[in-house]
């Protein structure tokens, strides 16, 4: 089956609210085997929205439209679908008393055009609403399926989770399942060339890249009769993903993050860190402190942007910055052995660089970033050269810093023996 989305409100179109309904909804049509082709975005104009709908009608078995069932005369939603298929409009003496209870409950005054929201076309399913005055309606035309939701995410996302997805599934019994694999370390295209022929030759199971910032999430999807069998069809293809990529996937678990990752093997290990940034100004830090516990292995940061704050706070020494600069491999080595030094941790993570969009030059341009990794009396030192804004270049430079972090653990716990890390 096909299912179609169409969001109403001029609001959306304008920018003045982000349309989380959309990701929501695509989230749940994917987990019911539903192939999504179109969305659309439309405003608060009946002659638009009628087109849209014959359109749609045409072309998609379901049809979901969010938004636009409120009291007011711009919210047309109900009474256009209504239109369109040849519908007159009746009042539901349950959905009155639902909306005469929810405004008293409030203390709130009923004005006339609340019982708007009151009337349902003609011989029509209704989803009546705990969280609000306007109710959800099913039209079954034919073959096709039109469902209206309300607009606001408090509304929408437990009438469609207790009515609408049970509807849904009824219609298409099959199971849908996912499984992540998030990697660090490797671009987008890098990572696609490793599976390509699995990409070429998939079917079912399936395999699809995401870029995110300094990351890459491989998210493995299975059709089945139900989840044990989807996710038997997805396990072997998880595997020899295991065994392309081995050390670069830091995460099977969608709830976990790079951040999570590291916590984990400063755990494991018992070690502590320390953070010395110079462009990324705690950025680093700052994804640390996300996680819970992290607090007994990082203890301190520092932030240095000037010279002076390297010399003073990590014993950067003079010479180093004059003869090769603040922005060199040299400074950010210094900068790791200093913050370890300093904060007497096991570990410093060292970012300098130039995230612009002013400072650069011909032999160091804006996006030039060295960061260093201290770990255990060893320096981990990368260059990376990033593109786009300022807070872009930082935030690709705080993933590869985590990501330099993680390799740097990994590469400890190989050299130590078998006992030195907990299993």
């Amino acid at each position: 089956m096909t299912v179609e989305l169409i969001c109403v409100g001029t609001e959306l179109l304008l920018g003045n609210i982000v349309n989380t309904n959309a990701a929501f909804i695509s989230e749940k049509c994917a987990m019911l085997g539903l192939s999504m082709y179109y969305q659309s975005v439309i405003g608060d104009n009946q002659q638009r929205l009628q087109e849209l709908l014959h359109t749609a009608i045409k072309r998609s078995s379901v049809i979901i439209l969010s938004g636009g069932l409120g009291p007011t005369q711009d919210d047309l939603t109900k009474e256009t679908a209504a239109k369109v298929v040849g519908r007159k409009l009746v009042e539901d003496l349950r959905a009155r008393k639902e909306i005469e209870a929810f405004m008293a409950k409030r203390a709130c005054t009923v004005t006339e055009n609340n019982w708007k929201q009151a009337l349902v076309p003609e011989g029509s399913r209704v989803l009546y609403n705990q969280n609000g005055t306007a109710p959800g309606i099913i039209m079954e035309e034919g073959e096709t399926r039109i469902i209206l939701l309300p607009g606001p995410p408090n509304e929408l996302v437990p009438m469609f989770e207790e009515q609408v997805f049970p509807y849904l599934h009824q219609l298409q019994p099959e199971t849908i399942c996912s499984k992540m694999v998030k990697l660090c370390g490797i671009g987008e295209s890098s990572a696609e060339t490793k599976i390509i022929d699995l990409i070429e030759t998939q079917t079912n199971p399936t395999v699809a890249p995401y870029a995110k910032t300094g990351e890459v999430h491989l998210r493995i999807t299975a059709k089945a009769d139900n989840e044990e069998m989807a996710y038997d069809l997805i396990r072997p293809v998880e595997e020899k993903l295991q065994r392309r990529f081995g050390d670069l996937i830091y995460t099977n678990d969608p709830d976990v993050t790079l951040e999570d990752a590291v916590y984990q093997l400063l755990r494991q290990c018992q070690l502590t860190v320390t953070t010395a940034e110079s462009c990324t100004g705690g950025l680093v830090a700052g994804r640390l402190v996300n996680v819970p516990g992290i607090s007994e292995f990082l203890q301190q940061g520092y932030i240095t942007y000037s010279n002076e704050a390297k010399e003073k706070l990590l014993h950067v020494p003079a010479e180093t910055l004059k003869q090769f600069g603040a922005v060199s491999p040299q400074t950010a080595e210094a900068m790791a052995k200093g913050g370890a030094e300093a904060a007497k941790a096991d570990i410093c993570i060292a970012i300098t660089g130039i995230a612009g969009p002013g400072g650069g030059t011909e032999e160091k341009p804006v996006g030039l970033v060295y960061m260093s990794c201290y770990c255990k009396g060893k320096l981990y030192t990368e260059r990376n050269q990033y593109s786009g804004s300022r807070s872009k270049v930082r935030e690709y430079a705080v993933a590869s810093a985590l990501t330099l972090l993680r390799r740097a653990i990994m590469e400890y716990m190989r050299e130590v023996d078998a006992d030195g890390c907990e299993s």
